[in-house]
């Protein structure tokens, strides 16, 4: 028999943490949503409108919002029938109520507006965390929700005016109520109706914000919850007992019949759940097949969403492992905990809620990884399963005695965190060298602070002071997240193209001008920046456009050689006012845009020569 006292007592500093830790935990949602404003806002009022997909979504909001029209999802005279309209419905929402709380009504071109919605999302996917996290406590809900918030990859989706943030939300309020109906099926409890209609509630705002991707998640979660089940149930020899006949055939333990496997899917209550879904997608769904006839749905599921599971999309295509290696800088810091906490999860995974937790992460995951199309965000919806486990890791009771392959797993994981730690501190001395003026002196003490303190965490992972190691991970996060987006980014005035571009249109156009023809650099954010009213042509179609109407044309130096041709040939004239040099970052090259002030072609006079490059 063991006695008490020969067992290990926790740390004065480990029971200091747990009583500070037990008090946040009882203000855990204002809490965090303080926590998620200051460390988020700063971004989205300084960053410039990024491209592509933010400028995209943006852009559509507000000519939605411009328009008038709720149904149709349009950029420039374009369609964009790839997603579902929720997050154009939530971007415009904000606009129009920041811009009637700032006094800004009709100037719907502040970026920052668009990014509320993402924001709230982000605080929304926070709180549900702790929610879902809470079945282990408190604690280890506030936890989970900490490493979540405070991970670049959420950082950053919840600071750009996407849908990720808003659809991690929505997800989580589906995850959340199919874990506790599976849980509660294993220990026989009831689930409250009000509770599973929630679920089918956030499974509809997710497909009205992504479509079909709340479905994968759930499906694969479900499915490695029923084979992982079917396999504990399997028919399994016993062993024949010493005392009896020699003969005697070893009994086979009969399993749970294969159709009450997944009884628990039924407990969610599909009857009601699917005709709520209906009544709130639909209305959206019928009305956009009358306003495209049908072109929206061809093009959302059997182009965009169809072709990202077969083929690599927009030069995204990348092998499977891509999420892995990039996690140790997308998870950062609290990739400093989840292969331990994997490794924990894994010796209990009997228990109901981190069985579901481990399907949750690791089925999505797997999909993630087998599809040939790979962005950085598309692996989010796992983030919050692997930051719970981690919060449980962190709460749990150190093992002494622990099999070689779980003590191999933190230093893979420091090896990770300590990976990811010199890229986000090299960053901000880096980047300004490449694509602005040079280093700025005053980033230094900001990124060396941010790597002491991401040193010293990984020094206390190592020495296994846990609460240590993450109160200094999460400073390493806050002081790194406002040196780049407040103190860095303004500086890399190369990247940021367009917004150069329209300060410089803004100089030389003339009230009665026609919207600028821009032939060649067209990327999203410069549309953004200009209006949809440009005219987004090629080299002859911006001197065609000087001829007819004047005005100004954007033309960079691939289209130049054709745009000058087309002036001579038109016999017009057109002069250089203005040019500048950057990089688009979008397809990774340098970039040179003259700008023309293009003269009206009359037949009066004789046109004025002379259409060169900038002196």
């Amino acid at each position: 028999m063991t006695d008490a006292a020969s067992q290990p007592q926790p740390s004065r500093s480990a029971l200091w943490a747990a009583k500070i830790l037990g008090l946040l935990a009882r203000r855990a949602y204002p809490l965090l949503a303080i926590l998620c404003v200051a460390l988020w806002l700063p971004g989205i009022l300084t960053l410039p409108a990024l491209d592509r997909d933010e400028s995209r979504f943006a852009q559509s909001s507000r000519q939605m919002l411009d328009s008038g029209n709720f149904v149709d999802i349009r950029f420039g005279n374009e369609p964009r029938y790839k997603k579902p309209a929720g997050i154009y419905w939530a971007q415009a929402a904000t606009t129009a109520v920041a811009g009637h709380v700032e006094n800004i009504e009709g100037d719907h071109s502040h970026i920052w507006t668009y990014r509320l919605p993402s924001l709230l999302g982000g605080i929304a996917a926070l709180w549900l965390t702790v929610w879902i996290g809470s079945v282990f406590g408190a604690e280890v809900g506030l936890i989970g929700a900490l490493l979540l918030g405070f991970t670049v990859l959420m950082t950053a989706e919840a600071t750009i005016a996407t849908t990720d943030a808003v659809l991690l939300a929505s997800i989580l309020g589906v995850m959340g109520v199919l874990m506790r109906v599976y849980c509660a099926t294993r220990d026989d409890t009831a689930v409250p109706t009000r509770l599973v209609l929630w679920g089918w509630f956030s499974f509809a705002i997710a497909v009205l914000v992504k479509g079909p991707v709340v479905a994968g998640v759930a499906i694969a979660t479900i499915l490695v919850l029923l084979a992982w089940d079917w396999w504990d149930q399997r028919p399994r020899k016993q062993a024949v007992p010493a005392e009896g006949e020699a003969a005697a055939i070893a009994a086979v333990a009969a399993p749970r019949p294969l159709k009450e496997l997944p009884r628990w899917l039924m407990r969610t209550k599909p009857h009601l759940g699917v005709p709520l879904v209906l009544a709130i997608a639909a209305p959206w769904a019928i009305a956009i097949w009358v306003e495209s006839h049908g072109s929206f749905f061809r093009q959302s599921l059997g182009h965009d969403f169809a072709g990202k599971l077969v083929t690599g999309q927009e030069s995204h295509g990348l092998p499977p492992g891509y999420n892995l290696l990039l996690s140790a800088v997308a998870f950062w810091p609290g990739i400093l905990f989840v292969l331990p906490a994997i490794g924990l999860a894994i010796t209990r995974s009997k228990e109901p809620a981190i069985r579901f937790l481990l399907a949750w992460a690791g089925g999505f995951w797997l999909v993630c990884e087998l599809v040939p199309t790979k962005l950085p965000q598309y692996v989010l919806p796992a983030y919050p399963a692997l930051a719970i486990l981690a919060g449980l890791w962190l709460t749990s009771a150190k093992d002494e005695a622990l099999p070689l392959w779980r003590r191999v797993l933190p230093y893979i994981s420091s090896l990770q965190f300590l990976l990811g730690l010199a890229g986000l501190v090299a960053a901000p001395l880096i980047l300004p060298r490449l694509y602005g003026a040079g280093m700025d002196m005053g980033l230094i003490a900001p990124a060396a602070a941010a790597g002491l303190a991401g040193l010293v965490a990984l020094v206390m992972a190592l020495r296994r002071a846990r609460w240590m190691a993450m109160a200094f991970g999460l400073v390493a996060l806050a002081i790194i997240v406002p040196t780049l987006t407040v103190g860095t980014a303004p500086r890399l005035t190369q990247l940021w193209v367009s917004e150069r571009l329209a300060a410089q249109v803004a100089r030389h156009e003339n009230p009665n001008d026609p919207p600028p023809a821009i032939a060649g650099f067209q990327e999203p954010s410069l549309v953004f920046a200009l209006g949809a009213d440009v005219n987004l042509t090629d080299g002859p179609g911006a001197a065609k456009q000087g001829a007819d109407q004047g005005g100004l044309a954007l033309v960079d130096d691939f289209e130049r050689p054709a745009f000058l041709a087309h002036l001579a040939e038109l016999q017009s004239d057109a002069v250089p006012v203005d040019e500048l040099s950057g990089f688009n970052y979008s397809r990774g090259k340098k970039v040179h845009v003259t700008i023309y002030r293009m003269r009206k072609l009359t037949f009066d006079a004789p046109p004025a020569h002379g259409a060169t490059g900038v002196p």
